[in-house]
This record gives structure tokens, sequence and C-alpha cells, in this order.
């Protein structure tokens, strides 16, 4: 029982340094950094996904999150910040996090893109005070395949997701119950 309490002990204290460190990384950036980086990420995503800057191109706007930080022992937590670009201006700054409980160990960095392709879900999107994935609006997580190509034409959600890891496009992931809060930066 001692042993129990004391892992329990562990765990928080863990989570509790990791919420320290991810908020005190996310308070020191400025939109300038913010710009610089969904940039960087727009450019990954452009280099490894044929269709992508199509389908960019052709949206209502493009909420990009680089760099999101994802970990945990157990428990772990997600945050990131990033733009909302329309007509490839930056037109607000968002932060997402999520928490989670469950068998999990490490961390990891991802880029996450939801594009909006109806204006009405934007719209919503944008009238809202802390939005929710899966709650306030669902996002179609796109699987693009081993070809990493997508095709453009057959796209027919309010709104799309891509998650990119390192290596590319990352499968099985979920964004349900990311909360996602305007920034004012």
């Amino acid at each position: 029982m001692r042993f129990v309490g004391r892992g329990i002990l562990w765990i928080t204290c863990l989570c509790l340094l990791i919420s320290f460190t991810l908020a005190g990384v996310a308070e020191a950036r400025s939109a300038q950094e913010i710009d610089a980086s969904v940039n960087a990420a727009l450019d990954r995503f452009y280099k490894q996904v044929r269709g992508g800057r199509e389908l960019v191109a052709r949206s209502q706007g493009t909420l990009v999150f680089a760099g999101v930080i994802k970990a945990g022992i157990g428990v772990g937590g997600e945050y990131g910040e990033g733009a909302l670009r329309i007509g490839g201006r930056t037109q607000s700054y968002y932060s997402i996090a999520a928490a989670s409980i469950g068998l999990q160990l490490g961390a990891q960095r991802k880029d996450i893109i939801l594009v909006f392709l109806q204006r009405d879900a934007l719209t919503k999107f944008r009238a809202s005070n802390g939005w929710k994935i899966g709650v306030d609006g669902s996002v179609v997580l796109i699987d693009v395949g081993a070809d990493a190509s997508i095709d453009t034409t057959t796209l027919n959600k309010p709104i799309v997701g891509f998650v990119v890891g390192q290596k590319g496009l990352m499968y099985n992931l979920t964004l349900e119950g990311s909360k996602i809060s305007k920034l004012n930066k």
C-alpha cells in the first residue's frame, strides 16, 4: 500500500512539473515566434503531403499549431500555440490543450493543422469562447495513406485535420476533447 501511495505521489509531482514547464514555454512565445513556427509547420506539411498546398489555398481558413508538446506518465497533457490564417494572413492566435489518463509514457512533438472548408464552420469557430473538438465542432482527421497525397476534390467535410510528426503524418490519433482558446497577442 505504501508503494502505491508513493507511486501516485511521484506521478502527481511529475505531472505538475510538466504542467509548469509547458506553461512557462507557452508564455514566452511572441506573436512573431508563433508566426515563424506556423510558417515552418506549413512548409513541412506542403513537402510531406501532396495536395496540401492546394487544400489550404481553397480553404476558408487554416488553424495551425506548430510543435505541440504531449507528455505523460499514466496521466498526460498536451499544449501548443498557433495561428488562424485566412487568405494566407494571420488573423488571430490560439492555444490547444488536452489532458489524458491511461497507458502512456514519454513525450512527443507534433504539428496540428485544421482546415476549415466551409465558411459556416469557420464563423462558428471564431465566435466561440473555448472551442472544444468533438463538442463544439467535429474535426475529421485525414489519413492520406502511404503515398502521402490527398485528393482535394473528395474532401467534403466542414473541418478536416492533419497531425504531422517528425516522420510525416501520424496515424490512429484523435483530437477529441482538445480545447482551443483564443490568445491575446
